[in-house]
């Protein structure tokens, strides 16, 4: 009896063991599959921050780009304004001719009162205005944009001041159209953003302005394709209401109407 209960008790054990082994295997399959899982996971997660450091790294290289040419474009101009300033100055006083004896029976004209004409070296606004403008029917956005801006920055009053602020606002809807076409849509996003800033500037700021009326269209513009609609039917509206009769109004309807049944 004793003997039969130890051989038994030995095959229990060795039955035990072998179900133990099966246990520890399924254990360790398991706690591979899981590692493998955690690295493939941190791969995954590495490549996606490296990958987004890389679109970062991009930006930071556009926009420096951006910046320094940005930056001469602004010493440009600055270095002929000086100019002009400097062909200002230098330019001497118009010279009296000398007197010439009087002809007997003529009459002497009497001394002229008026004020000195201009010099041909003032400085003049249009000059950096139409630069500017020149830049940005190059496609040149970025400094058309920088352009314009010195022109506001030296003539706030001016009264080309409102359109300088408007093709502001139409240079950095170009630059999101660009940036679209282009398959960016953050940086397009970024740029209607702006625009619509700059377009409400015109608004706010020279509300007496020309290019009000097409302000709020190109504003209304931008919203909608800054999906929001709301916005935009309420400058919409607001163009209809208060500038029935500028070219712009009859687009607005159109554009109105359409958001109205879509």
């Amino acid at each position: 009896m004793t003997g039969t209960a130890t051989q038994q008790d030995l095959m229990q054990l060795r039955a035990d063991v072998a179900a133990l082994q099966l246990v520890v295997q399924r254990a360790k399959s398991e706690n591979d599959a899981a590692a493998a899982a955690v690295d493939r996971r941190g791969r995954e997660h590495l490549a996606a921050a490296e990958r987004q450091v890389a679109s970062v790294n991009q930006r930071l290289e556009s926009l420096s780009s951006t910046l320094a040419a940005l930056s001469a474009r602004v010493d440009e101009l600055g270095t002929r304004v000086d100019g002009l300033n400097r062909q200002m100055r230098a330019t001497p006083p118009r010279s009296t001719a000398p007197a010439t004896p009087p002809v007997p029976g003529a009459t002497t004209p009497a001394p002229s009162t008026g004020a000195p004409r201009p010099t041909t070296g003032a400085l003049q606004p249009q000059d950096i205005y139409q630069a500017a403008y020149l830049d940005s029917s190059k496609g040149s956005y970025a400094l058309a944009i920088a352009g314009f801006r010195e022109f506001l920055r030296r003539f706030p009053e001016h009264e080309l001041a409102g359109n300088a602020q408007y093709w502001i606002g139409e240079a950095h809807y170009s630059l999101a159209r660009g940036y679209g076409n282009q398959g960016q849509p953050d940086k397009a996003r970024e740029a209607l953003e702006q625009a619509v800033v700059e377009f409400r500037r015109v608004v706010a700021n020279y509300p007496r302005g020309e290019k009000v009326p097409a302000a709020l269209f190109k504003e209304a513009l931008a919203l909608i394709d800054l999906k929001q609609p709301a916005l935009a039917q309420a400058r919409l509206q607001y163009l209809i209401d208060n500038f029935p009769q500028a070219e712009e109004t009859p687009l607005a309807r159109d554009r109105l109407s359409a958001l109205k049944t879509s």
